[in-house]
């Protein structure tokens, strides 16, 4: 994607469909009926694109959802030439939160006594990671400890992951779309809804069929 219709178009598709304005600390929207104060609301991604002639003419997509107001949506925010002082502001209160530090592979949840994780917000994240949109795949660690990770794998259609062993034993279920994992002696298709384990050090491969994400739990003997 590389321009900002582009980008607004695939957000669109990905759920954010409101558009967000600025008012003073916060954001408006909804013909300025509701107010979000920053605490209400995180960053997911942001896209910059540079003026042809000068890179301070330039705008920065950011995608942004409320789990308290059950909203996502976009904020377009010009710099230089184009920019408003005052959107300027709320883009540097939004740049200090530590949720918009957050990339596609940091982990969202490490060894706690009680970690929850919704698996359909992670999808929508991962999907709009660099990795993902500009290549063929990309991951996000979901939880690690010393025994057990659980990651989170999304290809896009015909992208393969290459012979390879795990250090423990595996479990893989199929979230969305569909792939084939193959061991050196058979073949699985595997579809949404579906899963499999497989014990430690084996060699295996996964191709997607189709656009697919899936979770990788992987648990380690000490």
């Amino acid at each position: 994607m590389t321009t900002v219709t582009e980008v607004l178009a695939y957000l669109k598709e990905n759920g954010y469909t409101v558009d967000f304005n600025l008012k003073e600390n916060c954001l408006v929207c909804h013909g300025n009926t509701l107010e979000i104060r920053p605490e209400d609301f995180v960053v997911d991604k942001s896209y910059r694109f540079e003026g042809p002639s000068d890179p301070g003419d330039s705008a920065v997509v950011y995608a942004i959802s409320s789990r308290k107001h059950d909203l996502k949506g976009v904020l377009v925010n010009g710099y230089g030439i184009s920019s408003d002082p005052l959107t300027d502001q709320m883009v540097s209160a939004l740049a200090t939160k530590p949720e918009n530090q957050e990339s596609p592979g940091d982990t969202t949840a490490l060894d706690t006594e009680l970690a929850a994780v919704d698996l359909r917000e992670q999808i929508d994240q991962l999907k709009l990671g660099d990795k993902w949109v500009n290549g063929d795949r990309d991951t996000k660690v979901l939880f690690k400890s010393d025994s057990l990770r659980i990651i989170m794998i999304g290809l896009h259609e015909n992208a393969e992951l290459k012979k390879h062993t795990a250090p423990g034993i595996i479990t893989v279920q199929v979230l969305e779309g569909g792939i084939t994992f193959s061991t050196e002696t058979e073949s699985i298709n595997l579809e949404n809804g579906q899963m499999l384990s497989l014990p430690a050090h084996i060699p295996h491969s996964v191709t997607a069929r189709e656009e697919s994400v899936f979770l990788l739990t992987i648990c380690i003997s000490s």
